[in-house]
C-alpha cells in the first residue's frame, strides 16, 4: 500500500512537472550537461542556496548528498535549520511563496525528467532572462514569456561573456544535478543491468550445452 501511495505521488509531481513547463514557446539551446560528480556537486550547492528559497525537492534528503561524493561536512555545511536526515524541502511558507508567485513554484525532483530534453529546458530557461525595457525594471524570458520565476542567477545582469559564461556554467551544474535528484538510483541500476545481462548470456551459454549434451545420448 506504501508503495502505490509513493507511485501515485511520483506520478502526481511528474504531471505537476509537465504542466509547469507546458507554457515554453522558445528555443532549446542544446547543449551537452557534465554528469560529473564535480558538476553534480556544484549544482547541489546552488540548488540549496538559491532554488530551495523558493522550490523543494521532496524524495530527496540532504543525507542522499553523499550518492554524489559529498561528505558529511560538506552536506552540514549546506543547511540552516534543517537537519541533515531531513527531506530537501523550502524553508519559506507556502502561503509566502504562493503570495508572490500566485501559487506555489514546483517541486524540482522530478522536473528534469517533466518532458523530453528537460536538462536543456532547465539550462535554456536560467539562460534566458532579459530586461524587458530600457530602465531594466522588469525581466522576462524567452523561453517562458510571462514567467513569474526572477531571474534566479542574475543572467539578464551580466554585462561580459565571462560572467555569462559563468552563469551558465552555473545552469548546466543546477541542470546536472536534477537530473541526478530525478533518478537518484539510475547509475547503480544500470549497473546492475549489465551484471544481469552476462549473467543471462552465461545462464543461456549453459543451458544450451546442457541442451546438446541430453540431446546427444538420445541420438
Amino acid at each position: 500500500m506504501r508503495s502505490l501511495l509513493v507511485l501515485l505521488s511520483a506520478v502526481t509531481m511528474l504531471a505537476a512537472a509537465q504542466t509547469a513547463m507546458a507554457g515554453a514557446t522558445g528555443a532549446l539551446k542544446m547543449v551537452d550537461i557534465d554528469n560529473s560528480e564535480q558538476a553534480r556537486q556544484r549544482g547541489a550547492e546552488i540548488v540549496v542556496s538559491t532554488c530551495m528559497m523558493c522550490h523543494s525537492l521532496k524524495y530527496i534528503k540532504f543525507s542522499d548528498l553523499s550518492q554524489i561524493g559529498m561528505t558529511e561536512e560538506q552536506i552540514k555545511y549546506l543547511l540552516e535549520d534543517q537537519d541533515i536526515d531531513d527531506r530537501m524541502m523550502s524553508l519559506t511558507p507556502i502561503e509566502v511563496r504562493k503570495e508572490s508567485y500566485g501559487k506555489v513554484p514546483p517541486d524540482l525532483a522530478l522536473m528534469a525528467i517533466a518532458r523530453k530534453k528537460g536538462p536543456q529546458h532547465i539550462y535554456t530557461l536560467l539562460t534566458d532572462y532579459y530586461y524587458k525595457d530600457a530602465e531594466q525594471e522588469e525581466t522576462d524570458n524567452h523561453l517562458f514569456p510571462g514567467i513569474k520565476m526572477p531571474d534566479a542567477l542574475a543572467y539578464a545582469d551580466a554585462e561580459s561573456d565571462e560572467e555569462r559564461a559563468e552563469i551558465e556554467t552555473q545552469a548546466a551544474d543546477v541542470a546536472s544535478f536534477l537530473v541526478w535528484a530525478a533518478d537518484p538510483n539510475a547509475e547503480s541500476r544500470r549497473a546492475i543491468g549489465t551484471y544481469v545481462i552476462i549473467y543471462l548470456i552465461i545462464l543461456t551459454a549453459l543451458l544450451y550445452l546442457l541442451k546438446r549434451r541430453v540431446w546427444s545420448k538420445v541420438h
